[in-house]
């Protein structure tokens, strides 16, 4: 039993400058012989769970603390910028109290001292001290660094000051011996203290790494964090190699003069006794009714619920299951859990939020579909609820909820309304230094040149969960490079630095409900945005039972839901989607021919073309289409197509019943649960655990299982060897299954969202183009798709778009219209005021009546999007309105202000520029409610546009400003107009609304490049590494010059619906480059290379094309 323990030591928590991983440091704590270790990071608290659990393993007691930082003064006050130096102060939580009063003083920290870190002080420290040691810290602490300034004085009345906050018996002075020059000085000083105030001194080391080896790396960790080089004079660092995990011996010998030190390391570990509780379950209390339980009124609503959605009509099936899962979910003591979801899902839905039919587990239970939690009947689409709970695998329920993207927040801002802001929170979560980041993380630090660090994380394959190790194994090249030694020190640098966590972050999905005030369990933050964090990432929240849940936001849920709204207006009938028919025939035949863009979760091509070989004919073919499209399960998909489309096959008849919906495949993870219920006699609690066993491949639990399976089946009759079979079968879907609980409620998703296209094209595809709006690859697609349908497509217009795009009727069949809000530069916030003030007050006439009426709400950087893109066309030509944009913008700054308007705008002027008179009466736009986004207009007035008559030089000029020297020209009504060139305006169009409305540079070339290149729209479909032949304009070339002296280059080309980055290695550029220039058109081959989630192209070959080759 060793006698000192480290009480001072900083893990990978302590982000970017702690390096010492959590496991890795509590075993080597354990070979030294030590029996406790504590954790003392950074101002927070993110590692502790982890550590306690790791400690555990490792044999040892964990001691919980932090290193808090002491504001100077109050920690309110936040007005001395880089000035403001908090003091250090090592706590350590003594008892269960102190572990809740450690809580409470870090996140104070965050949640009222946050400056540049959080700060704590004096107050809170008195307010929450009991059951807290404190360690007077390292040189940063108050003690010790008014001892280095020679303030002996000021450090004893400091240390007085703590005596009264923590008792003369939980206050320690900490002494290190890490070759600092200082800090012996500050020893010397820290002894005389204890000797006048009988304050015991302790010994720690500040450890930051595991071994003296790792200070290099620790080095270059710091230069990381501050972004850097270890070259540089002036950058973070420690001086000398010191702080790392030292030996019991290490420390005793360091400190031979002062055995006691070492000593109160022992005794202050041995005080400090936090037992974690990660055995209960703090489930928050739904209000009920008085005279009602939880459970009762559980049942009471989830009876009424049914009865509604049945009609009134329960058959004895159903029953009998509302009946089971109501009793499981009260014994497991769930009842208020199920309340608290369904009180949030029914606001959403009351205030017309829209909320997912259900998602993963959840789907299989008929209680969750009584209360409106999700939205597909378990019993008639065969789901199973034991998938869900099961009562011989006792865990917290876990119900995740699809809400539509863009109000999300609302449903989450509700909850905390309800249970309180100090009872809700969202989950943290940590990014990591992946493989090819950290590369390049410690390339920087190192002061490598850029290319050549960009090289070797090039090398590693674009993998998910890939590690450096992984790369050697595979890439012969990677292990070649590490010959040179700067990048053998650059691998073997990441390697040791590798999935640390490099910062936190919101989790996407995640909130936690609180039975009391969540600090009572759980430290919280607080985000740059002001939301409130748990700093306990969501594994740990659920090892301490706290109720953690998923707020999704879905897109195509807000497609939905703008879809049926644009629908409802254009045919002045409601439309509930959910109520839909599911039998609809013009949706299968359009599935059938493949026709799903746009369609959740069967929208990429080689989707769609299973779709065309499968022909669903049924909701339940859409179901299996669902599972089976994706990693794993799609290696079941020629067998699937085989079996539907010939005779099915099934090993045992018994099979039969359970394979008969799939053909005799097995495509579903809850097929295996009813494959063991029958065949083996199992429960189908005990054929959920075989299920997981089997996901999971755990060896040893598979062979328990394999003999119960075995002996069950031939009880009930079947031969050992068709028992084995089967049990061979199951062992092999391991890795195909898909949740059928899951695949259910996407399916119905998807089958709402086919229906919309097939019956209301023009309004579906307008809420999708909504949806993607500023996404330049996706609106092309979706344009192109549009088109197809035929239907009419107009760009953007100040006197005809909403906000969003929207549907116009026209003579010829709906049109959709741009909506202002995609516009580049524009936002939807100007885009809702121009909409608001044609609304209020008639159509814009001019350019000068639209700069006026919008006020300082139309800044010029919108303004001139707005024309570039055509939003004006209406009113005049593009040139025009450029060329006269400066001097109206400054005549309406030279607008008093007590000219403004009744409407929030400016009047526009009484002189200088001659204006169209105003309407005497609003347009009829202005006779509706006001609408800032889409819904049913009628046609538009073909007017002339009024085109503002200024005077211009009729030769042709060059404008600086704008690039291009336009053509003049005379109309035949004897207007003239000036045109910019058609190329300079398709630029515009393409870089503002992520398309070209006037025309497009690759018109005349289409044919070719569909019958000779892959279209980028589907490039993200191409397996990494195949080779592909894509085409198109390029948009921009950089040229580079290798370290052998040879030129290459970085070529981007975009087609009609995307853009790809085509690497020209030097062998290639020297045949290509008299034509690699901007906007030639080009062909190249080569192979598919994705980088951090972006795909370029490797080229091989390049080819110019020009107008003979389109002929051929």
């Amino acid at each position: 039993m060793s006698k000192f323990t480290h009480l001072h030591v900083h893990t990978e928590y302590s982000l970017l400058d702690g390096a010492c991983r959590v496991h890795e440091l509590c075993k080597l704590a354990s070979q030294m012989g030590m029996d406790a270790l504590a954790i003392t990071d950074h101002g927070a608290m993110y590692g502790v769970i982890e550590f306690y659990n790791a400690c555990l393993e490792a044999g040892i007691r964990p001691v919980i603390g932090c290193e808090v930082y002491v504001a100077r003064g109050s920690r309110h006050i936040k007005d001395r910028g880089l000035r403001d130096e908090p003091y250090h102060l090592v706590l350590l939580a003594e008892t269960d109290e102190g572990y809740r009063n450690l809580l409470k003083i870090v996140s104070t920290g965050f949640l009222e001292g946050f400056y540049y870190r959080p700060r704590v002080d004096y107050e809170v420290l008195s307010r929450y001290s009991r059951g807290i040691i404190a360690l007077t810290a390292c040189l940063d602490g108050e003690v010790p660094r008014l001892i280095r300034q020679g303030r002996f004085k000021d450090a004893a009345s400091s240390l007085e000051r703590y005596i009264g906050i923590f008792g003369k018996g939980n206050l320690y002075l900490e002494l290190q011996r890490n070759g600092i020059r200082a800090q012996e000085q500050v020893n010397q000083g820290l002894l005389e203290l204890s000797r006048r105030y009988g304050i015991p001194i302790v010994a720690t080391n500040d450890c930051h790494y595991l071994r003296r080896s790792d200070a290099r790396h620790h080095e270059i960790l710091l230069a990381i964090q501050t972004g850097t080089n270890i070259y540089d004079p002036n950058r973070l660092r420690f001086e000398g190699d010191e702080f790392y995990l030292k030996s019991p011996q290490e420390m005793a010998e360091a400190f031979r003069d002062l055995p006691e030190a070492i000593a109160n390391t022992r005794e202050i570990a041995d005080r400090c006794n936090v037992k974690l509780d990660l055995s209960s379950v703090h489930l928050p209390d739904y209000p009920v009714p008085p005279g009602e339980t939880h459970s009762s009124y559980l049942r009471k609503k989830a009876q009424a619920g049914l009865t509604e959605r049945l009609g009134g009509r329960i058959s004895r099936v159903k029953q009998e299951r509302l009946d089971y899962e109501l009793g499981m979910i009260d014994k497991m003591g769930y009842s208020s859990y199920f309340l608290i979801v369904a009180d949030f899902v029914n606001y959403a839905k009351r205030h017309g939020i829209a909320v997912g039919p259900g998602r993963g587990s959840a789907a299989g239970s008929l209680v969750a579909y009584s209360l409106g939690i999700t939205g597909i009947d378990p019993v008639d689409h065969g789901l199973v609820f034991e998938r869900f709970l099961n009562p011989e695998r006792v865990s917290l329920p876990d119900i995740d909820i699809d809400f539509q993207d863009d109000r999300r927040d609302e449903v989450i801002e509700y909850v905390r309304r309800k249970y309180g802001n100090d009872r809700v929170a969202q989950i943290i979560t940590f990014g990591t230094m992946a493989a090819r980041a950290v590369i390049r993380d410690v390339g920087r630090a190192l002061n490598l040149p850029y290319a050549e660090t960009d090289q070797i994380a090039k090398m590693i394959p674009a993998q998910p969960g890939i590690t450096i190790a992984d790369a050697l194994d595979t890439v012969p090249d990677l292990r070649r490079s590490m010959e040179r030694d700067d990048i053998r020190m650059l691998i073997e640098t990441a390697q040791k630095l590798e999935g640390m966590p490099r910062h936190s972050s919101v989790h996407a999905a995640g909130v936690v409900i609180g039975k009391e005030p969540l600090w009572e369990h759980v430290p919280l933050g607080k985000t740059q945005d002001g939301v409130i964090t748990t700093q306990y990432s969501m594994e740990a929240l659920e090892a301490l039972g706290l109720l953690k849940m998923d707020f999704l936001g879905l897109r195509t849920l807000t497609v939905l839901q703008k879809a049926t709204r644009l629908v409802e207006e254009s045919t002045g009938k409601p439309l509930d989607i959910q109520k839909v028919p599911l039998d609809d025939e013009n949706t299968y035949k359009m599935l059938s021919r493949g026709e799903s863009l746009g369609v959740f979760q069967l929208e990429s091509s080689w989707v769609r073309d299973f779709l065309k070989e499968m022909k669903p004919r049924e909701f339940k073919d859409i179901v299996a289409a669902v599972a089976l499209c994706r990693p794993g399960p799609m290696e079941q998909i020629p067998e699937y197509i085989r079996a539907r489309f010939g005779q099915p096959h099934y090993l045992h008849p018994v099979l039969e019943p359970v394979l008969r919906e799939t053909y005799g495949v097995m495509v579903y993870q809850e097929q295996i649960l009813q494959i063991a219920h029958r065949v083996a006699g199992l429960t189908l609690g005990e054929a959920d655990i075989l299920r997981r066993a089997v996901g999971k491949k755990d060896l040893g639990l598979l062979v328990q299982m394999q003999d119960k399976f075995l002996e069950g089946a031939v009880a009930n009759g079947i031969s050992r060897e068709c028992a084995q079979e089967i049990w061979d079968l199951i062992l092999k879907f391991a890795n195909y299954g898909f949740n059928k609980n899951h695949a259910a409620p996407y399916a119905l998703i998807a089958y709402w969202t086919a229906y919309l296209k097939a019956q209301y094209p023009a309004e579906f595809m307008a809420a999708q183009l909504s949806s993607v709006r500023g996404m330049q690859g996706k609106v092309g697609i979706y344009l192109d798709e549009v088109k197809r349908l035929g239907i009419g497509i107009k760009g953007p217009s100040i006197n005809h778009s909403l906000v969003e795009f929207s549907v116009e009727a026209t003579q010829d069949g709906p049109s959709i219209r741009y909506g202002l809000g995609g516009i580049k530069n524009v936002g939807e916030a100007v885009a809702a005021e121009i909409v608001r003030e044609r609304q209020r007050r008639g159509k814009f006439e001019s350019l000068e009546s639209f700069v006026f009426r919008m006020g300082k709400a139309l800044t010029k950087k919108a303004l001139e999007s707005l024309i570039r893109c055509g939003a004006l066309d209406e009113l005049g030509t593009r040139f025009s309105h450029l060329d006269k944009m400066d001097q109206v913008l400054s005549q309406r700054a030279a607008q008093p202000d007590t000219q403004m308007s009744l409407f929030g705008g400016f009047e526009p002027p009484k002189q200088d520029l001659p204006l169209a008179p105003a309407p005497t009466e609003p347009a009829p736009e202005a006779h509706r409610q006001l609408s800032l986004f889409p819904m049913a207009v009628q046609p538009a007035a073909n007017t002339k546009p009024n085109v503002w008559a200024g005077s211009h030089e009729s030769k042709p000029r060059y404008n600086q400003d704008y690039g291009y020297e336009p053509k003049a020209r005379v109309s035949k009504e004897g207007l003239k107009t000036e045109e910019v060139p058609l190329e300079v305006r398709l630029a515009w169009e393409r870089e503002l609304l992520g398309m070209y409305f006037s025309g497009h540079p690759l018109d005349k070339y289409r044919d070719y490049l569909r019958r000779h290149t892959v279209s980028l729209a589907h490039i993200e479909q191409v397996p990494d590494r195949a080779e592909v032949t894509v085409g198109g304009r390029v948009s921009e070339v950089k040229r580079i010059i290798t370290r052998a002296g040879e030129e290459m280059a970085f070529v981007t080309l975009e087609d009609e619906y995307d853009s790809i980055e085509v690497i020209v290695f030097p062998k290639v550029w020297q045949q290509a480059k008299t034509f690699l220039a901007k906007d030639r058109i080009v062909t190249a081959r080569g192979n598919i290379e994705e980088h951090e989630g972006i795909r370029r192209l490797l080229a091989r070959e390049c080819i110019a094309i020009d107008k003979r080759d389109t002929e051929r």
